[in-house]
């Protein structure tokens, strides 16, 4: 109670300053996005360190880290700050006058398909807004949600099941399914199995030791295919078929729109299941009404793509 009587005594624009502080990470970068002098952030820490009767920031070899009570204040926090927002743009936001700084999480595939209609989007309808993106793997981007370091994740999750009950929500964008690409001129057309596991593949992959659904599908048929080429960013990997035996196995959606020329889009020569295409958020950001304009318009996008 100690430290609620003293929060509710004070000035609640500390709210922002902590809100700050816990997603930064760093007094600097919390007064750039606050738009205030870092003594003026530094003082406000100091009064929430009393207020808490905690240090909630402390200094490690990576910079500064949250104390536990840092991180048992940071969902509370949000949630609450959440609502006020809410209560406060009760009768709409204007996008074109606000200053969110939105940070997500986009495979090199997710990238393609969504951030050239995304920042077209940003520019007309929120130009005040601005946009970080990484590009973090599947287990990493829901720990980012979980820690509250980036806002959104948009992707491939398989083990977006497991964290539901950490309060992960998320939406369908749209089911994909898996196909081939090949250069034709190097192979027969279309694969058989038997050829499919003859040819050598490039693997688009964030870790060394990361097998895909295709390998676990293989697998479950007895089955292993060569990764001759192993890469981490998806925008070079059509080249690299392009000429060669290679063989590339992604989502559809992807590959179609490369199929020209020599290199062909053909079928996957086994069963492999559809898999959903998600946006995923923490419930914090639930009733935030600027991320939600953010998810509305990603679904937007996805439509409109969907109606080509």
């Amino acid at each position: 109670m100690h430290s609620m009587n003293n929060i509710a005594s004070s000035d609640l624009n500390l709210l922002l300053v902590l809100e700050a502080l816990l997603e930064e990470r760093h007094v600097s970068r919390a007064a750039s996005r606050l738009n205030r002098s870092q003594p003026a952030v530094s003082h406000a820490l100091a009064r929430l360190r009393d207020i808490f009767d905690d240090p909630l920031l402390v200094r490690s070899d990576g910079g500064l880290q949250l104390t536990a009570r840092a991180l048992q204040l940071s969902e509370p926090l949000a949630e609450a700050l959440a609502l006020v927002r809410s209560m406060v743009d009760h009768q709409g936001l204007d996008m074109r006058t606000s200053t969110s700084h939105f940070r997500l999480s986009l495979s090199d595939y997710g990238a393609a398909i969504l951030l050239p209609a995304l920042v077209s989007r940003l520019r007309q309808s929120a130009p005040l807004a601005d946009l970080s993106v990484v590009s973090y793997g599947r287990d990493r981007a829901l720990a980012a949600l979980m820690e509250g370091e980036i806002d959104l994740a948009v992707g491939v999750y398989p083990a977006l099941e497991q964290w539901r009950s950490s309060h992960l929500k998320s939406t369908v964008l749209f089911e994909e399914t898996f196909a081939c690409l090949i250069d034709g001129s190097c192979g027969y057309t279309p694969l058989d199995l038997t050829e499919y596991l003859a040819r050598p593949h490039v693997r688009v992959t964030v870790g060394l030791q990361d097998d895909s659904e295709i390998d676990m599908g293989l697998a479950r048929l007895g089955h292993k295919r060569r990764i001759a080429v192993q890469i981490p960013h998806w925008s070079s990997a059509p080249e690299l078929v392009r000429g060669t035996d290679l063989v590339l196995t992604a989502a559809r959606r992807s590959i179609e729109r490369l199929a020209n020329g020599s290199l062909q889009c053909c079928e996957v020569p086994f069963q492999l299941p559809s898999f959903p295409f998600v946006q995923t958020w923490h419930r914090r950001r639930e009733k935030d009404v600027s991320h939600r304009w953010l998810r509305d318009e990603i679904e937007a996008i996805v439509r409109a793509r969907s109606q080509l």
